[in-house]
């Protein structure tokens, strides 16, 4: 039983590193599974049942999940990180056992220790087929994942308009604001998503809600993450100003979306913000223009007041 208990772990441990296999691959993979399954099944113990069960879920093995949890695998064990075979499934993008595993009762809003739901991981993970069948069944769109961030900030977050779509259907509400004072908006504007931007202004975002350090959408455009393509930055910020965004709105300091863009050396939405009207003499709380704050020369020279 040693011997057998020993290959078993073994054949896990290897088959656990294949991750970047198509569905030939997995395939393999699941009837390599199944068999170091049979090898020890009328022997094995809960602990061999419940890892096997959660990689044959993330390696989509249909048949041997079914097996397992005939077994008595359960939809309530959870892994390492506290996450429960739903999680795993719609992480993976295994559709028909997020299925199967809601059908049969798996805890839908269930959270791992980050504090992420399944819904939150297919998120992260892109997984726009999963997310629907979650939604469908009652998943809370509202409940924050890792770090506090709402779903719909995490799918903006990763650019993902037709994601950010299925949530606000599904009754997330963009507007909630995490504890860093960001809300979905911001990340979108933020990392350089102009159609999730887009996005969220046709369901009724404020294009001059101020968040966090009383910051607008423009100034996070204009102080834009290295992330962030400088073409899509210009897109953002002609959109939200074609929405109606004030260019001269000042922030906690004071400051403009102008002057942060100066600040940081952002060249292309300081020349941009200029273009379309941005005041070149409005002064901080302590006393500094965007001519004052620019980063670099040639912003200092194409900021200096007539």
């Amino acid at each position: 039983m040693r011997r057998l208990a020993a290959a078993f772990v073994l054949a896990l441990s290897l088959l656990a590193v294949l991750s970047s296999f198509g569905s030939a691959g997995n395939k393999s993979i699941c009837i390599d599974l199944a068999e170091s399954y049979e090898s020890i099944r009328k022997d094995a113990v809960a602990g061999q049942r419940s890892a096997l069960f959660f990689n044959a879920t993330a390696k989509g093995c249909e048949e041997l999940v079914t097996t397992l949890l005939a077994d008595g695998a359960s939809l309530e064990a959870k892994n390492r990180l506290g996450t429960m075979p739903l999680a795993v499934a719609a992480a993976g993008g295994q559709v028909a056992l997020v299925e199967l595993f809601l059908q049969r009762g798996a805890p839908i809003d269930a959270r791992n220790i980050e504090g992420s739901t399944a819904l939150f991981q297919a998120i992260l993970e892109g997984r726009d087929k999963v997310v629907p069948v979650l939604l469908g069944r009652g998943a809370d769109p509202n409940i924050p994942g890792r770090s506090g961030i709402s779903p719909i900030a995490a799918a903006s977050y990763m650019g993902d308009p037709r994601m950010v779509e299925l949530l606000l259907n599904g009754g997330s509400d963009p507007k909630v604001i995490d504890r860093t004072g960001k809300a979905a908006m911001v990340y979108a504007v933020g990392r350089g998503f102009p159609k999730v931007a887009q996005v969220l202004l046709d369901h009724g975002i404020d294009v001059n809600a101020h968040y966090g350090n009383d910051l607008t959408a423009l100034m996070w455009a204009a102080g834009y993450s290295s992330e962030a393509g400088v073409e899509d930055i210009v897109k953002t910020i002609n959109l939200l100003l074609d929405r109606g965004a004030r260019i001269d709105d000042q922030d906690d300091r004071g400051r403009t979306a102008l002057m942060i863009a100066a600040e940081l050396g952002h060249v292309a939405a300081a020349d941009l913000l200029v273009r379309r009207g941005a005041d070149i003499g409005i002064r901080d709380k302590i006393g500094k223009t965007a001519h004052d704050l620019a980063s670099n020369d040639a912003l200092k020279a194409k900021l200096t007041p007539n």
